[in-house]
């Protein structure tokens, strides 16, 4: 009997094998990788993946769901972190990490964000979200979908949605559809602001109005001179601009 979800943690579990057979086969784990499991709840994902690793860490923030879990995984395959993967230090884990997860609604924002910071320690990312969620990050400019979360997550990855999840596939079933989405470091090589900082100010301010213009949406973040040394309209609404031209626009500003 699974135990009972709680509310607080935005806890959903995943139970159709169909489904936990196609995300396994999406991450495709090997033996030797380097693998942390973000919030593992009743462990069915866990232990596909337990049968294929040599070690595999996981988080879980439900100390109910931790103590289960050490019962029903000894002999060192998993180890268990009791605590919240936004608070967790995933330096003390070798890279590059590979990290999966089935992420509760209620906090997948903060933690894709917290996987940009991460990402240079990432070799990829394999997570179930809200659909709706999943469409904005892999949106492109000038679409509904498309907004800061798109753009900040488009400028550290690339990302590809690969499976859609009903809610019937969860107990309790959601009110909400899912998605599984992959998310890979982009190289060395990838575009970089030279003030990343205030390239995410920048962001943040264009979307905070959608449907202000750019000089009024930016206005006391960056001067007006910014447009045009990037030859970019500041009658513009933010959603327009791709990921190359808000790092265009973040240059010419700094």
């Amino acid at each position: 009997m699974l135990p009972r979800a709680r509310k607080r943690f935005g806890q959903h579990f995943l139970t159709d094998a169909h489904y936990l057979g196609r995300i396994v086969s999406a991450i495709d784990p090997k033996p030797r990788d380097s693998m942390v499991e973000i919030g593992p709840g009743t462990g069915l994902l866990t232990t596909q993946l337990t049968s294929i690793l040599e070690h595999l860490d996981a988080i879980e923030i439900d100390r109910d769901l931790a103590a289960a879990l050490r019962q029903e995984f000894p002999g060192g395959k998993l180890t268990v972190h009791e605590g919240d993967a936004l608070d967790f230090d995933f330096t003390k884990l070798p890279a590059p990490l590979r990290i999966v997860g089935n992420l509760p609604y209620n906090v997948s924002t903060p933690i894709l964000f917290r996987m940009a910071e991460l990402a240079d320690r990432i070799r990829d990312c394999t997570f179930m979200l809200q659909k709706e969620v999943v469409e904005r990050m892999v949106a492109d400019p000038d679409t509904p979908d498309y907004g800061r979360l798109s753009v900040m997550l488009q400028y550290r990855f690339g990302m590809e949605m690969l499976v859609k999840v009903p809610p019937g596939a969860f107990t309790p079933a959601p009110k909400v559809d899912s998605a599984v989405v992959r998310m890979v470091p982009l190289a060395a090589d990838r575009l970089r602001a030279r003030d990343e900082a205030l390239f995410g100010r920048i962001v943040a301010a264009a979307f905070s109005k959608r449907r202000k213009m750019l000089r009024s949406a930016t206005k006391g973040v960056i001067g007006p001179e910014a447009f045009g040394k990037s030859e970019i309209d500041p009658r513009r609404r933010g959603e327009t601009l791709s990921v190359r031209e808000f790092v265009a626009l973040s240059d010419a500003a700094s």
